[in-house]
């Protein structure tokens, strides 16, 4: 079993994933960040590389992958710093982003990246799934790279089936249609669309993203799911002083 693998089969509690994007808020913080994640307790962390234009990202995100472009920050060098990944960090480790930029690079060379610098998996969110499936699938597979996919509210029962038969670690399930940073928002219709994944039982488990930030909505999101993952909460938080050492009180206000 890989990492992602081993996490999910083992801990019975609900999963904590943290993002936040590589070269924010300095060039060299991206495995300082990973560390502080990991010493403070969280399960698993996903590492964005920016993309000039960030279409599924709310304005918090967007601006950090401004900066982070700004200082100088690209996959090469991304895969540059994730040399000594595994000599600072054990946690699975995802690395997120838009598809344009993996062609550039070249998707064979990404993927033969991901495994030398320990990456577990990888979430692209504009990947067409019938692309991933026809010219790619096999590339990420010899390489033991994870492709997770993800899932709104207005996604098709076809769909995700098809999405699950895909996935070999977790589905990443949207709490909305809207973009990150927008607060958790339970209510009658989205409790429907959780209760009606869960009776569809997944041959893979589900991770809650967009809107989580604190305590609450984090075990609002578990009561459906495995856990959740927050974004925005912990890039806005970074923009604070001393953020990188103030990390385990961030972490904190999520677990409690």
């Amino acid at each position: 079993m890989n990492r992602l693998h081993q996490l999910f089969n083992t801990k019975e509690e609900p999963l904590l994933s943290i993002y936040y994007t590589a070269g924010y808020p300095d060039i060299n913080s991206t495995l300082d960040i990973a560390e502080g994640l990991e010493k403070a307790g969280v399960d698993f962390i996903e590492i964005g590389f920016p993309y000039s234009d960030p279409l599924a990202d709310g304005p918090v995100i967007q601006n950090s992958s401004l900066k982070a472009l700004n200082n100088g920050m690209t996959l090469k060098l991304l895969f540059e710093q994730l040399k000594e990944l595994r000599n600072r960090v054990s946690i699975p480790v995802l690395l997120m982003g838009y598809f344009n930029t993996v062609l550039q690079y070249g998707v064979p060379e990404f993927c033969k990246a991901c495994a030398e610098a320990g990456v577990d998996g990888v979430i692209v969110p504009d990947l067409p799934m019938y692309e991933y499936e026809e010219l790619y699938k096999d590339c990420f597979l010899d390489h033991d790279v994870s492709n997770v996919f993800l899932i709104t509210p207005l996604t098709s029962e076809e769909r995700i089936r098809k999405i699950d038969k895909l996935s070999n670690s977790f589905i990443y399930l949207l709490s909305s249609s809207s973009t990150t940073g927008k607060n958790l928002d339970v209510n009658t219709s989205s409790e429907a669309y959780y209760a009606r994944l869960q009776k569809m039982e997944l041959n893979n488990p589900t991770m809650i993203g967009f809107g989580i930030h604190d305590h609450n909505s984090f075990n609002k999101a578990a009561e459906f799911t495995r856990g959740a993952i927050v974004g925005s909460a912990f890039v806005k938080f970074l923009d604070t002083p001393d953020a990188i050492n103030r990390i385990p009180e961030f972490v904190a206000t999520i677990r409690k």
